[in-house]
């Protein structure tokens, strides 16, 4: 896992990283890629009264890095922020004559204008996709240059979408994603965000043929010549699988001062290792264009792979799949949307970890760290653009949303991991013509037939994404195409009216019927949660859906109202709920990996208190399961569909106790006879101690990297005492910075405080009333 951080490839960028480069680039002439996330000055203008850098008023600075979010929030936001800020940073850059430097943002919310040396560079809208400036004409020989950036993140009406006060979750605020200066020597493969060329720009993967024999990878790159004359050059193709040579290719060009080409070469490969979410095998690309002793070499990740999305099929190289999967916001509580790689990384391995293959990135594209992360672990993503509930008649809103649709597929052209693409606003009445531009878009940008458009309605998209809560009183027919439940589990269980209408809320249900549940509701209440996601999952399959998606993945901040959407199967910090077991039962027994575990499991969802109830439920992905309580067997039950989840292959199993005895239960679980797993429950004494570690799911932390640190309430038997409420206060010492409160209060027995890496060993204390931990 480890492994990620150092192979992080900025694929969608057009050049890796600055450590990738130092391996793939000799000593000669060639691209530098410089970080600019370090040192920036910064100032929130809550007064609005800075409508230019000038007016920041004497002293209002203060010194950040990126990624940051533009003011820390509360776990539960209540007036979240929205308004201006600027940032302010000085940099030095050596440009040679007829090389050209590249500003690069991956990520800046919503409005932000550039200025480089009192020049303003442009307006870009909205926060979630990359946007590139040339800066060459514009910094000055001897150094010492000015970066400033304005962001604003109020309500927009060409970006959408609706206002916050009654969105359902939060745009956060500030540069939260990466910036860099590239600077490419004369002869040079193009940044695919500065050139917007449809389907084109930078390097271009595509496989028009592909099966276990062989295949082809076409690879479509953009050469540019900044010279101000003719250029000869050699543009070189190496295709890599661990470190092995699988195939090269190479073509001679001639470039005029100041043009631009497209070069398109096919490379075979014999017996593939294709990529797939059991099999995420990945090649590298390396694509080398050189000139007058100076060469640009740009590294790609490319996952060999072919899928055919109809009616009632989806086949991944030709196997039969059925992704189960699940929604996920982007944010972290306090910091919002601005996360570490790392962060981003044990997401996508939580997820995976639960059980899922497949992510709907709701309602928005999301970082090129996770879209990594998913080539890598073996998770299928459906990328979105922003919208939700909202149209605006005005054309550039439409012009905006066709761009953005553009910008998003040209970003993640080349990861593996896209399943298709959701070029379409979310339970919004858009127009026909509207939505034949948009489905027209994504064949445009991504020409052949590997390319699959979705949507919420309908018609001409590809693929049917339909909401469970809409299935329920639909009597219309389902369409002839690929269908996903785009969203199930929560809507239909929270509101009778369960449809569009997210406010008229006089027909909620009953608290203790809903799938939202906070980690802190209790047993009964989290064994409602997975009561509905195993009731609705099973109902997913009689639809013919080739995925599904429950929502949510974690909980997240709704910001216009005070309290969290709690769906999740995980808490907002991370945490699992029964529910997140469920999911992992739901998964072959027969699947597992180094990487993210798997294989037999068998889980007792109860804590086994004498709040508990005697009809202890277990979830198992195995044939049989025995339930021992303190030594004596509660029986032995075969696992397999039933009357009540008749499409489940392990729905979940019930045994009766009786009536609660304290001690000890003890899961067994068989496959073909043989024991495979258990997992034991015993009753909680008192907390005697607090046992504090750090979570980082064993993705090393660097300088910057956000992880929790948990502190355990444990009995004198090592077992978690399921508290809720008790607070606890954490101080930090050398590397680590906490972020957010220091004292929280812990949620069935576990608190947890969320910090900043700071480099080196850092030291984390705990205590709660006398208890006290040390990490």
């Amino acid at each position: 896992m480890t492994s990620f951080i150092s192979r992080l490839y900025k694929q969608t960028r057009g050049f890796p990283t600055i450590g990738l480069l130092a391996l793939a680039v000799s000593a000669a002439a060639s691209a530098a890629t410089t970080s600019l996330n370090q040192s920036w000055d910064f100032y929130r203008d809550d007064a609005r009264t800075a409508d230019t850098v000038d007016k920041v008023p004497a002293g209002g600075w203060s010194k950040v890095d990126l990624p940051h979010t533009a003011r820390l929030e509360a776990k539960m936001p209540v007036n979240a922020w929205q308004g201006s800020a600027y940032y302010k940073k000085s940099f030095d850059a050596k440009v040679a004559p007829g090389e050209q430097a590249i500003l690069r943002f991956e990520g800046a919310m919503n409005v932000a204008d550039v200025w480089v040396n009192g020049k303003h560079l442009g307006t870009h809208l909205g926060g979630y996709l990359p946007f590139s400036y040339d800066v060459t004409p514009h910094l000055k020989a001897g150094g010492g240059n000015e970066l400033v950036v304005r962001i604003n993140n109020e309500d927009n009406a060409v970006t959408g979408p609706k206002p916050l006060k009654d969105l359902d979750y939060i745009q956060y605020g500030g540069i939260y994603r990466d910036v860099t200066l590239t600077v490419k020597p004369a002869v040079h493969i193009s940044d695919e965000m500065l050139s917007n060329t449809e389907a084109g720009g930078g390097v271009f993967i595509t496989y028009p043929q592909v099966d276990k024999k062989a295949a082809i990878v076409r690879v479509k790159a953009e050469v540019c010549n900044t010279a101000d004359e003719a250029r000869t050059a050699q543009l070189s193709q190496r295709l890599m699988f661990k470190n092995a040579r699988v195939a090269d290719g190479a073509d001679k060009i001639e470039l005029a001062a100041g043009e631009c080409r497209h070069v398109t070469r096919d490379l075979k490969v014999e017996r593939p290792q294709l990529w797939s979410p059991k099999s995420p095998n990945l090649y590298a690309l390396q694509t080398t264009v050189s000139s007058k002793g100076a060469r640009d070499v740009v590294t790609t990740r490319a996952g060999i792979r072919r899928i055919v999305l109809e009616k009632g099929k989806l086949l991944v190289n030709g196997e039969p799949t059925f992704l189960r999967g699940v929604n996920r916001h982007q944010e972290y509580p306090y910091v919002g949307y601005a996360l570490s790689p790392q962060a981003d990384y044990r997401d996508a391995l939580l997820i995976k970890r639960a059980g899922f293959d497949y992510v709907r990135l709701s309602h928005y594209p999301h970082s090129p760290a996770f879209m990594a992360a998913a080539d890598e672990l073996g998770l299928m993503v459906l990328p979105g653009i922003p919208g939700w509930q909202y149209f605006n008649p005005d054309p550039a809103f439409s012009a905006q949303v066709l761009k953005t649709c553009s910008e998003m597929v040209r970003r993640d052209r080349n990861h593996p991991s896209v399943l298709a693409w959701e070029c379409s606003l979310n339970e919004t009445q858009m127009p026909d013509q509207l939505i034949e531009k948009l489905h027209n878009t994504v064949h445009r940008e991504y020409p052949g037939d590997q390319a699959y458009s979705a949507g919420w309605v309908p018609q001409t998209y590809d693929v049917y994404l339909q909401a469970r809560q809409h299935r329920l009183d639909d009597k219309k027919p389902l369409p002839n195409k690929a269908l996903i439940v785009s969203e199930y589990g929560d809507w239909e269980y929270y509101a009778m009216n369960a449809g569009f209408n997210q406010t008229a809320w006089g027909d909620l249900k009953e608290a203790d019927r809903s799938s939202r549940q906070l980690l802190t509701d209790g047993e009964k209440r989290l064994l409602q949660q997975a009561k509905n996601l195993a009731e609705s999952h099973d109902d997913n399959f009689k639809t013919g859906a080739v995925a599904d998606g429950y929502w949510v993945m974690f909980d997240y901040a709704r910001g216009y109202a005070p309290d969290l959407e709690s769906s999740g199967v995980m808490s907002i910090d991370r945490l699992p709920k029964f529910s997140a077991e469920f999911f992992r039962s739901q998964r072959s027994a027969a699947e597992k990996s180094a990487k993210w575990g798997g294989g037999p499991m068998v889980f007792i969802a109860s804590h086994w208190t004498k709040e508990s109830s005697p009809q202890v439920r277990v979830f198992s992905n195995t044939d049989e399961v025995e339930l021992f309580l303190n030594g004596k067997s509660l029986g032995r039950v075969k696992s397999g569909p039933s009357k009540t989840h008749p499409n489940l292959a392990h729905p979940p199993l019930e045994f009766d106790a009786g009536q609660f005895q304290a001690g000890t239960l003890k899961a067994v679980a068989y496959l073909n006879g043989r024991k495979v797993a258990e997992h034991v429950v015993q009753t909680p004494a008192a907390p005697v101690k607090l046992d504090v570690a750090v979570d980082d799911l064993a993705v090393k932390s660097t300088a910057g990297d956000l992880v929790f640190i948990r502190a355990k309430l444990l009995d004198a038997n090592g077992t978690v005492v399921p508290e809720s409420g008790k607070s606890v206060t954490f101080a930090a010492a050398d590397g680590y910075e906490i972020v957010g409160p220091g004292t929280v209060a812990t949620e069935a027995g576990i608190a947890s405080v969320l910090v900043r890496v700071k480099g080196g060993k850092g030291a984390i204390n705990a205590e709660a009333g006398t208890l006290r931990g040390r990490l």
